[in-house]
């Protein structure tokens, strides 16, 4: 059973299943984040949606690139979580399944490429207080533990 955090589905809502993959980036610097600016300002663990046929290590690999300009090295996963939620980049419910990785930022190749993304670097456990939602919250305190 996957462990769910956030809302519960809504009755007669019709949700689309989005698969995803995620980082807790650790450094001897702190915590690599990104911050979205839109539609509502949010810090989040880097990451995202799987493209249709893409591998989930491969996307993970692009989503942290495009959100924070770093390559990652050292991958071990910490677990997976869902939750329910409305998208509203492209205006679907969706049921997001969370793959969360342990990794380390490796080397810098520039800025992030996604619009309204930036790299921040911050002491994880302010991060912890300050990230957008419950499951990445969860997947951050087993990384410390």
């Amino acid at each position: 059973m996957i462990k769910r955090y956030g809302n519960s589905p809504q009755p007669g809502r019709r949700y689309i299943r989005r698969p995803g993959v995620y980082a807790v980036l650790l450094h001897p610097r702190g915590l690599l984040l990104t911050h979205q600016a839109e539609p509502e300002p949010e810090f989040q663990l880097p990451g995202g949606g799987i493209d249709r046929g893409e591998h989930p290590i491969a996307a993970l690999h692009r989503e942290v690139m495009e959100e924070t300009g770093w390559h990652i090295a050292g991958l071990r996963k910490l677990g997976v979580f869902r939750r329910f939620t409305f998208m509203p980049d492209y205006d679907l419910w969706a049921e997001k399944l969370c793959s969360v990785y342990l990794a380390r930022p490796s080397l810098r190749i520039g800025p992030p490429t996604e619009p309204g993304h930036r790299a921040v670097w911050m002491d994880p456990w302010q991060a912890h207080d300050l990230l957008g939602n419950d499951g990445d919250r969860a997947m951050l305190r087993r990384a410390l533990s």
